[in-house]
């Protein structure tokens, strides 16, 4: 009976993660229906998490928080609700520009996945084209799909490295991002001066040490 029962719970992390992987797709595809039937799910289920807490949900000042988190959750990881592809659409150019293109100090928002707790930051991109270009704000949307989403600050990294490097297809690209992690300032060690750098290179960024320490030095240049 041990057996089993660590065996099944063994099998909990995998069986949500694929249920969570399917959970996003529906999302994005949903009907307004499964829509407004979500928010309400998401609404019951703050309503329990404050009762869990000690609180009385009816009392004045809270009677409408379960319906303002759950949207405000539901804006947060609006991520969800698109695809790469549909965010850069036809943003695509020919171009025979062939040096460093760097978009940096992006802004981003986004929930670490471990505590739901806010984690934000700067994110910088390079990239060498390789024939076409993308349009600049393409780069600062993609930022904005994959940080609205639960995240660790090392995925989001990849992903975008990832994406501007298929997408793009330039000979080489960068992504570094800079963030501060309200999972350590509030709870846990509690320090308020922490800062994580996380860097994903692709190509002659990687391969090339002399085109790597380019990038870097451009991104930690003082306006």
């Amino acid at each position: 009976r041990l057996f089993l029962f660590l065996g099944a719970r063994a099998l909990l992390p995998v069986c949500a993660a694929e249920l969570m992987e399917e959970f996003k797709f529906q999302r994005k595809d949903e009907t307004e229906e499964q829509a407004a039937a979500r928010l309400a799910k998401m609404q019951n289920a703050v309503q329990v998490l404050l009762e869990c807490l000690g609180e009385n949900p009816s009392r004045d000042g809270l009677q409408d928080t379960p319906i303002r988190v759950a949207k405000s959750l539901e804006y947060l990881t609006r991520g969800y609700q698109h695809t790469p592809e549909e965010m850069l659409g036809s943003a695509f150019f020919e171009s025979d520009h062939d040096d460093m293109v760097i978009v940096r100090d992006i802004e981003f928002f986004s929930l670490c996945e471990h505590h739901m707790v806010p984690f934000y930051g700067k994110v910088h991109i390079g990239y060498i084209p390789s024939e076409r270009i993308i349009g600049l704000s393409k780069l600062a949307r993609l930022v904005e799909l994959f940080a609205r989403r639960l995240q660790v600050q090392e995925r989001l990294t990849t992903q975008l490295a990832e994406h501007v490097y298929e997408c793009i297809k330039p000979t080489g690209c960068g992504v570094v991002i800079e963030a501060t992690h309200m999972c350590m300032a509030m709870r846990g060690v509690r320090n308020t001066t922490a800062s994580t750098i996380t860097s994903t290179m692709r190509g002659v960024f990687r391969d090339d040490i002399k085109t790597r320490e380019e990038f870097l030095a451009m991104i930690s240049k003082k306006k």
